[in-house]
């Protein structure tokens, strides 16, 4: 009787919170990992207890023991963090996460969001980490269903898209408006310099002229670290949302990216941030949007952006191994070039996108070697660069 008692107050009490709040959809919470910050602990749990304050979800935070009444999972280290975080998304007890120090798989990068300062406006931008494909032109396309699903999922239904003047926009911006004219919605917004057209300068960034930019993910980033610290110098991320979630079309998880600089503001609108992509149902989105772009041709045109092919060595069969040790230094057009060379060794390599760009993984026990053949080959230089 006791139990039923309490199953209907807590029941009573979030009927009255729902009324109160008018927010009657499914719980949703979203976790925080506190390790790794250049500001500490701190700095991050400041974060989670603002953005707990909104009351429209829940903040897990999961690292060291500290004084907080937020639900708090402890553990030891990054290694211990990270695989809590994966355990709790997978087994939805929360339903995103942010964190930092994140190694996404290729094809998969972090749509991030801003104010920009000219007009206050929010802008996305997409994508901001990770790479969502090695070829630059292949990458911005799926960058651009990759902006459109994440504004879709944050209640922007029909969110303008520009292409940032970088290498290759213009190829993606023609790839774009045969993906439209063979069926597929993609409004195309308008620069706010006096010639127009979709295809964006540095001016239209300043004011947002569109909801969703897109671009290479290098060049995300370096926006990312602008927009979100211009005003303190560098050394402290004050502004904006983060980098945002990672999305990849057979990415089942929400995992929000913050730097080693995100202040608590940042911190806390990264959390909200994912918080509305989860009530927004991103992942869902991301597969809807991924299937209205195959039903427009999406493949034949993505694959007209792809690099022309040479002729190919047949490569080496290596037995797949445990890859926890990480090479940095290498160029993103020649990452898989680098891995084959490995595999060709008979070391047996993945690649990924670390901290500060691509990134070769192989074995522990094969770092030393597989630094050396990457060297003497010209894909790195002859010391290993840190993440």
């Amino acid at each position: 009787m006791a139990d039923l008692k309490q199953t209907l107050g807590k029941a009573f009490l979030e009927i009255a919170d729902a009324i109160e709040t008018g927010n009657f959809g499914t719980s949703v919470k979203v976790g925080l990992t506190l390790f790794g910050s250049e500001h500490g602990e701190a700095e991050l749990l400041r974060a989670a207890e603002m953005a707990a304050k909104d009351g429209q979800f829940e903040v897990v935070v999961i690292g060291p023991k500290m004084d907080t009444d937020l639900e708090l999972f402890e553990v030891k280290d990054e290694t211990e963090m990270h695989a809590k975080m994966e355990e709790l998304l997978d087994n939805d007890y929360i339903q995103a996460c942010v964190t930092l120090h994140y190694n996404f798989p290729i094809g998969v990068s972090t749509v991030g969001r801003v104010v920009v300062p000219a007009t206050g406006k929010e802008m996305i931008i997409a994508t901001t980490t990770g790479t969502s494909a090695t070829a630059r032109s292949e990458a911005m396309f799926k960058n651009a269903i990759y902006g459109i699903s994440v504004a879709k999922s944050i209640g922007i239904k029909n969110p303008t898209v520009g292409i940032l003047n970088v290498d290759n926009a213009k190829g993606v911006e023609r790839a774009l408006q045969e993906l439209k004219s063979n069926g597929y919605n993609v409004n195309f917004g308008e620069s706010l310099r006096a010639d127009g057209g979709s295809v964006m300068r540095g001016n239209d960034l300043l004011m947002g002229a569109v909801d969703v930019m897109v671009t290479d993910s290098l060049t995300g980033n370096i926006l990312m670290k602008m927009f979100s610290s211009f005003t303190t110098g560098g050394s402290y991320e004050a502004h904006g949302f983060g980098y945002g979630p990672g999305i990849g079309f057979d990415y089942n998880r929400i995992i929000s990216i913050i730097s080693r600089a995100s202040g608590a503001n940042v911190i806390a609108n990264a959390i909200r941030y994912s918080a509305e992509a989860a009530k927004g149902n991103l992942v869902q989105k991301v597969k809807d949007e991924y299937e209205a772009a195959k039903s427009a041709k999406y493949d034949s045109i993505l694959e007209g952006l792809k690099p022309k092919k040479v002729a190919e060595k047949p490569k080496v069969e290596v037995a797949k191994e445990v890859v926890t040790s990480d090479i940095g230094g290498i160029d993103i057009m020649d990452l898989e070039s680098a891995a084959d060379s490995l595999m060709a060794e008979g070391i047996y390599a993945e690649t990924g996108m670390g901290c500060t760009g691509p990134i070769v993984l192989v074995n522990d026990k094969n770092t030393e070697k597989a630094l050396e053949i990457l060297a003497n080959a010209g894909f790195i230089a002859k010391q290993k660069v840190d993440c």
